[in-house]
């Protein structure tokens, strides 16, 4: 796909990989999956047919926060989990660009979980990539708000005591138009929800399981190991009924106490598992989906949890006409004005 010519004369050229690659040297600790995702981005990029400088990247702090360095467009390393609110800002006065969010679990569920929640319920038209590794990478491996309980860390020497977030939970409950997860080394499926996420119209949120390997070396090897990966994943497909095992043995399907449960098929049947409708306006199945696993450490879904549509932030129909000179006026000098005295003096 060609990128556009903002003259109007046509295409300038085929966008590649290499338009979206910066002149940083990408650093990284070796083996961590934040290259994995890069890569994915950088050579999806051109299939979306948006050159470069109608794209940006916001980060925030930690080890994520290195990705704005690394693509070729516009870009801003923002302060510790304010990235959602620097893109509400940008989204708001510039409707033309593609904005993007990378964020980790601490950056955004810690200090940035505020910001987060508002901008998936205002449904703003920004994509945010969570890379999720349950721990603090960037300083140095103690507990993030995704860490299991009872994790030893340097912050937690007795075990972490605090519940952790489903960050995909999370999103659900804010009412978020599209929620995904996926994996870092799944480059296939990783680049499918990515792509997903690109073309949808409003706040996209996905959770990334990435790999830190010198931190937290493993944490997702249920699902990543090519001897256990099939048990374990529970790919969600739209209009295919759940099903997962190396054989598609198992299934999901609605338990007798209202909720969601794995089955055997041989037992169930096909007919009774869930067909996954990723367009349902009610997120309430979707939200319980995320509850069939405590932790990556057994079956556990990926995929499109929700992709629906709703009145996107900051799109009106109309535009109120703008203040005259007048009218600014007339309400600096409106009256009512507040003077607020020194309490030292009175």
């Amino acid at each position: 796909m060609s990128a556009l010519d903002t003259s109007g004369n046509g295409p300038v050229h085929k966008l590649t990989k290499a338009d979206f690659q910066s002149d940083q040297e990408t650093r990284w600790c070796p083996g961590c999956g934040d290259y994995a995702v890069l890569s994915a981005v950088q050579q999806f990029m051109p299939d979306l047919g948006i050159p470069p400088e109608r794209i940006v990247f916001i980060t925030g702090i930690g080890c994520a926060g290195r990705f704005s360095y690394y693509m070729n467009t516009y870009g801003m390393h923002g302060i510790h989990g304010r990235a959602p609110a620097l893109a509400t800002g940008l989204a708001s006065a510039r409707q033309d660009l593609s904005i993007w969010v990378v964020t980790g679990d601490g950056d955004s569920l810690s200090i940035g979980g505020n910001h987060l929640i508002h901008a998936l319920r205002r449904n703003v038209p920004v994509k945010i990539l969570l890379f999720n590794n349950q721990i603090y990478g960037l300083t140095k491996g103690q507990a993030s708000p995704t860490s299991e309980l009872g994790k030893i860390t340097k912050s937690t020497p007795f075990g972490v005591a605090d519940h952790p977030f489903n960050p995909v939970a999370l999103a659900l409950g804010a009412e978020a138009t599209f929620v995904a997860r996926t994996i870092d080394r799944d480059r296939r499926h990783l680049t499918e929800v990515l792509r997903a996420a690109a073309l949808h119209d409003g706040a996209s949120l996905v959770e990334i399981y990435q790999n830190c390997p010198v931190f937290n070396d493993g944490a997702f090897s249920a699902l990543t190991e090519k001897d256990v990966k099939d048990v374990n994943q529970i790919r969600l497909e739209a209009g295919q009924p759940i099903r997962f095992g190396a054989e598609g043995e198992h299934g999901v399907a609605l338990g007798q106490h209202g909720g969601l449960e794995i089955v055997d098929v041989a037992d169930v049947g096909e007919e009774t598992l869930i067909v996954h409708d990723p367009h349902r306006p009610d997120p309430g199945l979707a939200f319980s989906l995320t509850r069939l696993a405590e932790d990556p450490t057994g079956p556990t879904p990926i995929g499109i949890f929700r992709d629906v549509e709703r009145p996107v932030f900051g799109r009106t129909t109309e535009r109120t006409p703008p203040a005259s000179e007048t009218d600014l006026g007339d309400l600096l000098l409106s009256g009512d004005t507040w003077i607020v005295a020194d309490p030292g003096h009175g």
